[in-house]
Order: C-alpha cells, then structure tokens, then sequence
C-alpha cells in the first residue's frame, strides 16, 4: 500500500517539483506532551499550477530522480 500524506506547500521553484512540508504530532512516551516534528518531500507536480502555502495530498510512487518519490495527487485548498 503506497504512502499517502497531507501536507503544505513551501517551494515551487524547481521545474516540474515541489517541496511539502509534512508535520506529524506524537505523545512523548514520558513526558505525555504533544511533540510536533517537520519533514520535507520533493513530489512531481506536472501541471505547475500550485502556489507556496497550498495544502496537497502527495502518494508514494516509484523514484521518479534522486530525491524524488512522491507524485502530488490533489489540491486540498481549494
């Protein structure tokens, strides 16, 4: 089952990519406070349409370069 994530957009200024920042909230097993962690995905977008600060939903898929392993699947924004 491939990895489906919702996430922000912080950069569009690589051709056909951009970067999402995915954040994720756990409970610390000790201290019970809610830790919230960021991390960064390079995804393919082939239609240039989005705009840094749009939320979009970004699925696994196989490595398309280096870096890059996820597709952009949606626009949540809207």
């Amino acid at each position: 089952m491939a990895k489906t994530l919702i996430g922000e957009v912080v950069s569009t200024k690589m051709k056909k990519t951009v970067v999402v920042k995915v954040e994720r909230k756990f409970r610390h097993p000790l201290y019970e406070k809610v830790i919230s962690r960021n991390k960064k995905y390079k995804a393919h977008n082939e239609d240039l349409k989005l705009k840094e600060g749009d939320i979009v939903k970004i699925i696994e898929t196989r490595p398309r370069s280096k870096d890059k392993h996820f597709i952009v699947l949606e626009n949540l924004s809207n």
